[in-house]
């Protein structure tokens, strides 16, 4: 009979030992777990300072009975493993309670200790009204001291996904809520131009944003950003990253990777081979960057218990590595992003392009359609897909995913411009926006258009490039680029001649579908300088707003227009 230990309760740990279980009845499963709850849901808890999840109760999916009981796991919370006695197979536990210590047996062990938050050292950091989130107590903690002190105005510091989350369900609170973030954006994730749209939503719904910017010092009342600015603050809530929990590891000799996290092989086995480790608390391989890196992620942390069980009872398994896939809630908007964003291909040196499309997320004629913004990252020549992100009220996630897949299959441009996709009316195109990504792409690197993207509109704007307007003239009137030439796509045959054919012409619509058909027109009439803006006038309104309206800089447009 093997007797396994798991060190940590959440969801590497309690996915393991459920795995063992059901591969192994006569197992003995022992784990610990040092705070009062095994397998809570991490991700929920901003959602508990919103109201979305009502009960915190709700936030814990198993208590240690349900354990007993349902599979027959002997699960121990307020029980900390301080030690790890390699050469006896033993752990030393700590009940954190009463301080006593006893020695527990194993034949395998798996270490599930997660990730801690990174607490700057920076002065008031540890006052009392500063809060962290990492568990159930610590959500609770910061829920009630917002209800007892009746806090009215929030500082999040930290623009990840724990940050956005917690700014975001505060603010659904009715708190008055600073986010600030020390990069020049949130979500790194996304790429500059795609998270511009996020920034403007946070902004829309009250939240106050500040990028660029970091935290300095924390009072009572206020805190300081190393800019110098002051920030009322009843409470200040440290989002600022993660770092894994190693010190056991460490401590018992186990290696430590590259990156300051476990180092397992490709079966989650640490230097020990009788010790695993999963979640958060190890490095990973990278498929994309062809190295080791961290991924706080629930779904592969899962995914790592299961291979860990399997391999201790034989089973083989196919470690295919990472490629880095999350979503978010941001207000009214959902985002996913997955593989590599265009930043992070070029700091690789892959030699990258990316389009970026705005399709309806489905058939116009439905009340419900709206804009789906989605940007493809492939490699040069040879069309790899390398990432995606998509933002919008639909199912962004459902696209990303798709993407996903592809990345897992090695998939090119030329396989997604192919892939046949669900269709209805009711949930999408019958080109769907991953297609239409493709089909840009495919053109692109068969030369037929040239693109430059939005980032590079103000400086064409500014230079006094000639900047063609296709849209009707009602949509002009409503906003347009300074200095920009209006002819409706209906017209542009007719007053070519007006249009200059030794000089570059840049050209744009709404949301560059239509300057597509006038590029097409006017190279095919011999025109051999014209570049479509990919994203066109929504997309350039969505990436100058947030930047205009922060630094109060000289807009390049007469007005907004983000319809």
């Amino acid at each position: 009979m093997k007797k396994i230990v798991i060190v940590g309760g959440v969801a590497g740990g309690a996915s393991a030992a459920a795995r063992i279980r059901r591969l192994d009845e006569q197992a003995q499963i022992v784990m610990f777990e040092k705070g009062p709850h095994v397998s809570f849901s991490n991700c929920s808890l901003p959602f508990y300072l919103s109201g979305v999840v009502a009960d915190s109760k709700r936030l814990v999916m198993m208590n240690p009975n349900s354990f007993e009981a349902k599979y027959n796991i002997d699960a121990r919370v307020n029980s900390e493993v301080i030690a790890i006695n390699r050469s006896e197979k033993t752990v030393t536990v700590k009940d954190v309670h009463t301080g006593e210590q006893f020695t527990e047996s194993y034949d395998q062990l798996v270490l599930s200790p997660g990730a801690s938050p990174i607490v700057p050292n920076i002065e008031g950091a540890d006052l009392a009204h500063v809060f962290t989130v990492r568990n159930v107590v610590d959500i609770e903690r910061l829920h009630n001291a917002i209800v007892e002190q009746d806090a009215q105005s929030i500082a999040v510091i930290g623009g990840g996904f724990i940050g956005v989350e917690v700014a975001e369900n505060l603010r659904l609170a009715g708190r008055n809520v600073t986010l600030v973030q020390s990069a020049a954006q949130i979500l790194t994730p996304f790429d500059e131009d795609m998270v511009q749209i996020l920034h403007k939503e946070m902004v829309d719904h009250g939240v106050e944003l500040i990028t660029g910017d970091g935290l300095a010092e924390i009072t009572t009342e206020s805190i300081t950003l190393k800019s110098g600015k002051q920030v009322a603050a009843d409470l200040v809530v440290l989002a600022v990253g993660v770092r894994p929990e190693t010190k056991l590891a460490v401590e018992a000799g186990l290696e430590i990777g590259e990156t300051g996290a476990i180092a397992v092989n490709q079966n989650y086995q640490t230097s020990d081979h009788n010790i695993y480790a999963v979640g958060d608390a190890i490095e990973v391989y990278h498929r994309l960057m062809n190295k080791k890196t961290r991924l706080a992620l629930a779904g592969p942390a899962q995914k790592q218990a299961r291979a860990i069980a399997d391999h201790i009872y034989g089973i083989p398994n196919q470690n295919r590595g990472v490629i880095g896939s999350s979503s978010i809630q941001v207000f009214d908007l959902a985002a996913a992003s997955t593989g590599l964003n265009e930043r992070s291909a070029k700091q690789l040196g892959i030699p990258t392009e990316a389009v970026y499309v705005i399709a309806p997320d489905k058939v116009g004629l439905m009340p419900s359609s709206n804009p789906l913004h989605f940007k493809l990252i492939y490699e040069v020549p040879t069309g790899r897909i390398l990432g995606a992100q998509a933002i919008g009220k639909g199912n962004a996630d459902k696209r990303v995913d798709v993407i996903a897949t592809l990345i897992s299959m090695n998939g090119t441009v030329e396989d997604l411009k192919d892939l046949e996709l669900t269709y209805s009316p009711m949930f999408s195109t019958a080109k769907d926006v991953a297609n239409m990504a493709a089909l840009v792409a495919s053109n692109l690197m068969a030369g037929r258009f040239k693109q430059v993207r939005v980032n590079e509109v103000r400086g064409l704007v500014e230079a006094g490039a000639y900047i063609l307007d296709v849209r009707e003239v009602n949509e002009f009137a409503n906003g347009a680029l300074k200095g920009a030439i209006n002819i409706p796509l209906g017209e542009v045959r007719t007053r070519m001649s007006e249009i200059p054919k030794d000089i570059p012409v840049y050209v744009h619509c709404r949301s560059a579908q239509r300057s597509y058909n006038a590029v097409m027109a006017l190279e095919n009439s011999g025109y051999d300088k014209v570049y479509n803006i990919s994203g066109s006038f929504l997309g350039i309104s969505l990436y100058e707003y947030f930047t205009d309206q922060q630094q109060g800089r000289e807009p390049i447009i007469t007005a907004y227009n983000f319809k």
